[in-house]
């Protein structure tokens, strides 16, 4: 596809697109962007209640497996036979991208900043060149290495700054999260030729419904079945993470790269660091100081030069 669109400049759809169109996908990508981030400040919330990151998730995914079983259900319908080679693969894939990386993320949170968290996470898309230079020999720009350079530069400033709040518990929590960023990074690897085949929607839904049985089954078995007897704050909470921070986010984002495109939708979501640092202190009351609003401006600058490669 890279290769026909740079030969026929104009067979890209999302050029022809009415200043209305481009405004209406915008909104949609920044929309689903904050909804998104906004987990990690429920995430927050929901910790107050003493809860941990196993039943976290498990309430997560209760609310929000019905939603994606029916999406499933009507693909099935509707789609041709998955091979068995197939169904491994999303199995697979929906353990690595959204059942491992959710769970490091959520421990993650337990010891550093939503900002912070926010920031690692926006690293995924260097974490897939990386992986792709180091295992498929595939060459980095110069342009590429100082995305890299200024991304990096800005995490490390960031992850110092909140070092004073206790080195451990940030190293910690900031490493749970890496690993979650690297996690969904083989996903977006492992998911490429699959998401071509069967189309976004149904890798999307099938994958989250493997993510949900496995987090509900996780913590069915570790935690016992009275733990699902919670304060009705953790109820209402766990919902808006179920719905607002993970289903309507995830369909609103497809919405938005049909209609704009991904490199457009990819760089209006780089609205979710800046709204993460901002709802974390208006909601939880961590600061904001000038080194993290630097760290922040250094990812997302080295972000958006990755997001203009084809």
């Amino acid at each position: 596809m890279t290769k026909i669109a740079s030969a026929v400049p104009h067979a890209d759809p999302y050029h022809a697109l009415s200043r209305p169109a481009l405004v209406q996908g915008l909104a949609i990508a920044i929309i689903g962007a904050v909804l998104f981030s906004m987990k990690a400040v429920v995430a927050k919330l929901l910790y107050r209640y003493q809860i941990d990151a196993v039943t976290l998730l498990g309430f997560r995914m209760l609310f929000s497996l019905p939603v994606f079983a029916i999406v499933a259900l009507w693909q099935m319908r509707v789609g041709p036979p998955l091979s068995q080679a197939d169904r491994w693969r999303l199995v697979g894939l929906g353990l690595v991208g959204y059942y491992l990386s959710s769970y490091f993320d959520f421990l993650g949170l337990q010891y550093i900043s939503v900002g912070l968290e926010r920031l690692i996470l926006f690293l995924t898309p260097s974490f897939v060149l990386l992986i792709t230079a180091v295992f498929f020999k595939r060459r980095i720009s110069r342009l590429e290495w100082m995305a890299l350079g200024l991304s990096y530069c800005g995490i490390v400033f960031v992850f110092l700054h909140d070092l004073h709040g206790g080195a451990g518990s940030t190293v910690l929590g900031a490493t749970f999260v890496l690993c979650s960023a690297i996690s969904y990074s083989i996903y977006l690897l492992g998911s490429g030729e699959l998401v071509r085949r069967i189309g976004s929607l149904r890798l999307v839904s099938y994958a989250m419904c493997v993510s949900s049985v496995a987090c509900i089954g996780q913590f069915l078995l570790l935690r016992p079945v009275s733990m699902l007897v919670q304060p009705a704050p953790v109820y209402w909470l766990s919902l808006a993470n179920g719905i607002f921070c993970t289903v309507v986010p995830v369909f609103m984002t497809m919405m938005a790269v049909q209609r704009i495109g991904a490199p457009t939708a990819s760089q209006a979501g780089m609205v979710g660091p800046i709204s993460t640092l901002f709802l974390g202190a208006l909601i939880l009351g961590e600061p904001i100081t000038a080194v993290q609003l630097a760290g922040t401006a250094l990812v997302l600058a080295g972000s958006y030069m990755l997001s203009l490669k084809k």
